[in-house]
């Protein structure tokens, strides 16, 4: 059965699924500051309001990033 495993484990690991074991901490978007173009990865930022804008001061919005489920709308 040695084949049908390494098979199996290259599929596994082909997959287009988020979910890339565990251990690390997967990002789901990005704040962003759309007038200054200012981006903080939401793993960077620890609050529960949305971070102000390093460049203006302004709120930033929160976007999922493609790869998370669901519709970033």
């Amino acid at each position: 059965m040695g084949l049908l495993d390494t098979l199996k484990e290259t599929f596994e690991a082909s997959t287009q699924s988020t979910n890339r074991g565990g251990g690390t901490r997967e990002s789901k978007g990005a704040y962003w500051c759309h007038d200054c173009a200012e981006r903080i990865l939401d793993l960077n930022f620890e609050g529960e309001t949305p971070p102000a804008c390093p460049a203006c001061g302004d709120d930033m919005a929160f976007e999922r990033s493609p790869g998370s489920t669901g519709c970033a709308c």
